[in-house]
């Protein structure tokens, strides 16, 4: 347990340098893959999530989703790729092929919900070839080119808010 939270500075340590010397890129075209990164430990309602995202145009096909739990649960069906903490190594590196191939995919648009500094996602989102990333304002703000200000509990906000925004960067 302690030594989690060890690893867990040292890597946000290491990830924050590298943030300082990130170049921003700009996003051109109009979105169609999606990738969401969610925290299910701080919220559970994924399911209603990807149908407010589909019920605004985004096609589920296109929506590529990966979820975060604080502990692994062996007897747990899990309808969506899942992955634990356990899976970021001491060096900041991740084990777990899912995420290496989550994070290579050039999606046009990656939605990083959560809203704790948590040291595998914010990797998995400084990582990710996506050409625009969404998250919240809570969480650095270095991570995402469009901060939303809201709680994770009000992922109704969060959608229409993201939709309006994305319809005024003619994204949609």
């Amino acid at each position: 347990m302690f030594l989690n939270h060890i690893k867990n500075f040292f890597v946000k340590k290491s990830l924050k340098n590298h943030l300082k010397n990130l170049k921003n890129t700009n996003a051109v075209g109009a979105i169609q893959n999606v990738g969401l990164l969610i925290d299910a430990t701080d919220f559970e309602q994924t399911d209603l999530l990807i149908e407010a995202l589909t019920a605004n145009g985004i096609a589920r096909d296109n929506l590529k989703v990966m979820v975060f739990h604080n502990k692994f649960r062996k007897n747990e069906k899990n309808l969506y790729t899942t992955f634990v903490a356990g899976d970021l190594k001491w060096n900041g590196q991740i084990s777990n092929a899912d995420i290496v191939a989550f994070s290579a995919e050039k999606f046009d648009l990656l939605i990083s919900y959560y809203e704790k500094e948590s040291a595998i996602l914010m990797q998995i989102t400084h990582h990710s070839k996506a050409q625009f990333k969404v998250g919240f304002s809570s969480v650095d703000k270095r991570l995402n080119h469009f901060m939303i200000k809201t709680t994770i509990k009000t992922y109704t906000i969060f959608v229409s808010e993201l939709f309006k925004y994305l319809k005024l960067l003619n994204k949609i």
